[in-house]
């Protein structure tokens, strides 16, 4: 059974996890692992599915109903016998036979979150309410990608797992922040009295090609900018800090997380710190020299300073990000610039 990394303290459930599909147990013939990804069309989730696919004994569904994603990111696995592309809305329950379950399925920029709240709330807990359900019928393990969100305006620097946050419940982003807060009560509840084998990954800020162009999250915003000769919009007063995880380190730390032996909740992500100014300025140096910084007012609740400690993560997940912010970047121009049709200039 998991060993449990909730606050600091050792911990396990009471009841033992529901017993797997019958397949799992054969003597003659070891099938192969099927596995459910929900938001499997976005950004992250298509990245973990190109990683899974690679493993010839996986078998990948994508629940998606394409509010943020896209089938461009999952073309080259359409038709492929090991791949099936599900049009489906996670607050809706979901019959499938199953092994294990990355419950990725949720808007996760501020401009997405906060069109449709309710249904941004919506998703977090009736989605991990009909996520866990169906882990707890097929005796799957489940993944949920938590958010460093939880954190809040965090009032501890770097932030641990055992820091309980700085939340705003009534206010334009809670949402999303509470929403993920209540998915993870609802995965350790579901853990403690089913038995359920869970594992939660606090993801912070990741970056990489098919990021939406216009999602509103800042390296897509500063990349898209520096491409169409547009100012860089830096939110006041620009001194706020983020730390950027490029996707190919953050679908590596899931992977590591699901198949460990440790139900988190694990922070994923960068422990390298940038004010906004400062990546404003790699931007251009990388990719625009001539554009211009422009100061724009903030948007509410917005956290002044977020850094992951990951010390939980090398230790238990034997896991560190590699790719440094300036490769990761002309990475992502290139991915930008392609769909945007604007190639660099000789």
């Amino acid at each position: 059974m998991a060993r449990e990394v909730a606050n600091g303290e050792n911990h396990t459930s009471p009841k033992p996890p529901p017993i797997p599909s019958p397949l799992r147990f054969s003597k003659f013939f070891q099938s192969n692992m099927r596995i459910l990804v929900t938001g499997g069309a976005g950004f992250i989730g298509s990245h973990l599915v190109d990683k899974l696919m690679e493993n010839e004994k996986n078998e990948v569904i994508v629940a998606d109903n394409y509010f943020t994603g896209s089938k461009v990111n999952l073309k080259k696995w359409i038709g492929h016998p090991r791949f099936e592309l599900i049009r489906h809305d996670v607050t809706e329950p979901l019959l499938v036979e199953v092994d294990r379950i990355y419950h990725l399925a949720c808007p996760a920029s501020p401009i997405f979150y906060k069109y449709n709240p309710v249904k941004t709330i919506k998703t977090n807990v009736m989605g991990t309410l009909n996520m866990l359900g169906l882990a707890k019928r097929v005796g799957a393990r489940i993944l949920l990608t938590s958010t460093s969100e939880v954190y809040g305006d965090p009032l501890v620097h770097p932030q641990n797992e055992s820091y309980w946050g700085n939340v705003n419940p009534i206010g334009v982003r809670s949402c999303y922040d509470e929403g993920k807060r209540v998915a993870e009560t609802l995965m350790f509840d579901y853990h403690r009295q089913h038995g359920i084998e869970i594992r939660i990954a606090r993801i912070f800020n990741t970056y990489g090609p098919r990021m939406n162009i216009d999602d509103g999250r800042v390296v897509s915003n500063f990349i898209a900018q520096a491409i169409r000769d547009e100012p860089l919009t830096v939110q006041a007063p620009g001194t706020q800090t983020r730390s950027f995880c490029y996707v190919s380190d953050m679908v590596d730390g899931l992977i590591r997380l699901m198949e460990g032996d440790h139900t988190g909740p694990i922070n994923i992500g960068n422990p390298g710190e940038f004010t906004m100014l400062e990546l404003a300025e790699n931007v251009k140096e990388l990719i625009n020299p001539k554009v211009k910084i422009a100061m724009v007012e903030n948007t509410p609740d917005d956290p002044r300073q977020r850094k992951p400690d990951i010390s939980k993560a090398k230790e238990l997940l034997g896991w560190e990000p590699k790719v440094k912010l300036r490769d990761g970047l002309p990475l992502m121009e290139n991915d930008f610039r392609t769909r945007l049709e604007r190639p660099r200039k000789c």
